[in-house]
């Protein structure tokens, strides 16, 4: 038997081929796709809450799915689908991770399951996603869909409403004129892309017993040495100038995240929370973060490029995670607390930081979220962005500081 919410219930009957469901983390997607495949795919049915009646499926389809390395290796859609009984010998049901996708792209006649939507632009994947879904039954799944018109493209494309992307931007986009790199000024017919995201997204809203509550910490910053790089664009740490837009960004951020206030900041958290996640985005923060936990001698486990260590256990540790590496397909029920120690450019990538620890099954009600802020121009235009829901863009902020990119790549 397998426990269901009428949300649930409700999004898999909703469910179309071609479709997004939209959950937030943490709220069942896995287990309400699994539900749509082996029912209204296979013509099955299996025992949901009370209820005892059981059919096997009648049109045996083989399921993949694609899913993120970490959920692959620690086995979770296997967990998910034990309670959905069918004979492995006439099924094949496999679980893989995005890097590998191009392995399945001569698939045809299965169903796929596309688990945390890595679908956003034109590269690699889209393409072979495309390939995939022109050929098979498949659904999407994500906790933050798109943020622009641009972000639906390759699911516009798998769905056959636009050929390709030249024919999706001759349709819908306009760039701006006179730009040194491709900038979009604004869509147009929106009115039929809004139409084709609402025939598409299935919205799937669970009732949850926990509140975010959201803590804006505001540490300093060396104002005077954060004005000099900025106007002498010049690079300390390498003893040469920057070369680019990115770099003097990166500049200005060890700036501000490498100011000593964070590290007391952290450390007065963690005296009320004895537990805590810290996500972090450069090595330096890594280093930074190290030091205090042996002066604390505080347990403390490592996610990041290079290490993947389990979540400590104990009344008080701490489990530094680089949000590139870790932002999505885990989570943790034994704390109740997330400490920013600094802002990622992605409120996507921050929105499923944030559900690491919000999880259906988690005992606490108040969940915690503490934000280190100082007030550097480049550190409160990165909140901005997030508080927006939208991703910080470099280029654009830095033209709105008056600096702009010369064709050779340099700062003017």
């Amino acid at each position: 038997m397998v426990d269901f919410d009428p949300e649930q219930l409700k999004a898999a009957e909703n469910l179309r081929v071609g479709n997004i469901l939209v959950g937030g983390v943490g709220s069942g997607k896995s287990r309400t796709s699994l539900l749509w495949w082996f029912h209204y795919i296979c013509g099955g049915m299996v025992p949901i809450n009370k209820s005892k009646v059981y059919k096997p499926i009648t049109r045996p389809v083989d399921l993949y799915v694609i899913t993120t390395a970490y959920k692959r290796n620690t086995l979770d859609w296997e967990q998910e689908i034990l309670p959905f009984v069918f004979d492995r010998r006439k099924i094949h049901f496999k679980v893989d991770s995005w890097n590998n996708i191009a392995k399945y792209e001569d698939i045809s006649n299965a169903c796929f399951i596309f688990d945390e939507q890595h679908v956003v632009g034109y590269g690699k994947w889209s393409k072979t996603f495309i390939k995939i879904a022109h050929k098979n039954y498949w659904i999407l799944l994500s906790a933050t869909p798109g943020d622009t018109y641009s972000d639906y493209m390759p699911v516009f494309i798998a769905n056959r409403f636009y050929k390709n992307k030249t024919d999706f931007e001759w349709k819908h986009v306009v760039y701006k004129r006179f730009s040194k790199f491709p900038q979009i000024e604004r869509y147009i017919n929106t009115d039929i892309l809004e139409n084709y995201i609402q025939n598409i997204v299935i919205k799937m809203k669970v009732r949850r017993n926990t509140i975010r509550h959201f803590h804006t910490v505001e540490v300093k910053y060396d104002k005077k040495l954060y004005d000099t790089i900025r106007k002498d664009r010049f690079d300390i740490w390498k003893n040469k100038p920057f070369k680019n837009i990115s770099g003097l960004c990166a500049g200005l951020r060890k700036v501000v995240d490498s100011d000593d206030s964070r590290m007391l900041a952290t450390r007065q958290i963690m005296q009320d929370h004895p537990r805590v996640i810290i996500f972090y985005n450069y090595t330096f923060e890594l280093n930074a973060l190290r030091v205090l936990m042996k002066k604390m001698d505080y347990s403390y486990a490592e996610w990041n490029g290079e290490l993947h260590q389990p979540i400590p256990k104990g009344k008080e540790w701490a489990y530094l995670v680089q949000y590139t590496a870790g932002a999505e397909g885990w989570n943790c029920i034994d704390t109740d607390t997330i400490i920013f120690y600094s802002l990622n450019y992605s409120y996507k990538i921050m929105e499923q930081s944030c559900g690491r620890i919000d999880r259906m099954n988690t005992k606490f009600v108040d969940l915690h979220y503490y934000r280190l802020v100082s007030k550097a121009p480049i550190d409160q235009a990165i909140l901005r962005s997030v508080k927006d829901k939208k991703k910080f863009n470099e280029r654009t902020w830095m033209h709105e500081q008056g600096i702009v990119i010369e064709e050779k790549g340099k700062t003017k």
